[in-house]
């Protein structure tokens, strides 16, 4: 997704993006900041450098991401 795209979430799929982490322990940490499913999602900002990290407004929240934790909240 790139910068101004909006959506809600879907699922979280933290197995196969989460390599510093336990999926558990990502999908937990995700959920804590506010990714459920149904929850709005915009694309903020993106860093300069390789698009890493993100800006994502979360239901009224902004929250910094690394690209590989974003790669697991898959939104509609």
């Amino acid at each position: 997704m790139h910068k101004g795209y909006s959506g809600h979430v879907f699922h979280i799929a933290a197995a196969a993006h989460s390599a510093s982490l336990p999926a558990a322990e990502m999908e937990r940490r995700l959920i804590e900041l506010g990714f459920i499913e149904g929850a709005k999602v915009t694309i903020l900002h993106e860093g300069l450098f390789g698009r890493d990290p993100i800006a994502v407004r979360v239901n009224g929240t902004t929250v910094a991401l690394r690209r590989r934790e974003a790669m697991a909240i898959l939104v509609s």
